[in-house]
């Protein structure tokens, strides 16, 4: 871990369109921001430019909602619409009440409406559009990896990053919910503090943590800095996803 961590917006990114290279729009952002990937740098990039460039819109005149997202939709106070795809997209319903509709969403993270969004997103009155999250955000963040590592020749890691609220807290925070190439969860169980006790349940979210900090800088209005470069963190590598971050069924206090 790194006294000293750089968190370096990529300015004037372009905005992307289903079927981008999101790939090559990265690195020729790079190079526009006169960056050069080192070994150990992490790229952190915005859902929504990941969802976008992967075609994942869905349009509501194209969705016929069925008699549950009807009774839902009256109770919450929603286009029955917009909650069929939200329950589309989930794996259990969790909470719900006017305004929100907490669920398991199918990538396991628990999530406000599923992640469903229409900010900062082009839409029309006549036919309105949301944009759904990645369908594997951990495998997008693993091409995106490959690709960098390939075209810079340094070993980099790769975060996916949304917003979401907290069950103990005011606000949203940046969380992670696609990573590739570092441990997501560093376990210091074990670990000696200042007076020389061991921890006994310390697991430090380093992916969500990264990602909060990514995500103050990137902003969630017209900011317009949907990637950040990442320096200094000195992570530890591995294969993990971000699957690690979800906490059991059983052991989550709030379901």
């Amino acid at each position: 871990m790194s006294a000293t961590l750089l968190i370096i917006p990529l300015e004037n990114f372009p905005l992307v369109e289903p079927g981008d290279d999101l790939n090559a729009i990265i690195s020729q952002s790079l190079r526009d921001n006169d960056l050069i990937l080192e070994g150990g740098d992490i790229i952190v990039i915005a859902q929504k430019i990941i969802s976008k460039a992967e075609g994942r819109y869905a349009y509501l005149n194209e969705v016929i909602p069925s008699a549950k997202a009807i009774e839902l939709a009256e109770q919450v106070g929603k286009d029955s619409r917009q909650v069929e795809l939200i329950l589309k997209e989930s794996k259990e319903l969790i909470r719900s009440r006017p305004g929100v509709i907490i669920v398991e969403h199918k990538l396991g993270y628990i999530h406000a409406n599923a992640g469903i969004d229409k900010s900062n997103i082009e839409s029309s009155d006549e036919n309105p559009r949301l944009l759904l999250l990645p369908i594997d955000s951990d495998a997008s963040a693993a091409k995106i990896r490959h690709h960098l590592i390939v075209e810079n020749d340094a070993d980099v890691a790769v975060i996916i990053n949304d917003s979401a609220g907290r069950a103990w807290r005011n606000g949203t925070v940046g969380m992670a919910i696609g990573t590739a190439g570092f441990k997501p969860l560093n376990n210091q169980i074990g670990d000696l503090d200042l007076f020389d006790r061991e921890l006994e349940i310390t697991e430090v979210a380093v992916a969500d943590e990264l990602a909060a900090g990514a995500s103050f800088v990137m902003g969630q209005a017209r900011e317009g800095i949907p990637v950040v470069l990442i320096r200094g963190a000195q992570l530890k590598s591995s294969k993990e996803g971000s699957s690690a971050l979800i906490r059991e069924k059983s052991m989550d206090m709030f379901r």
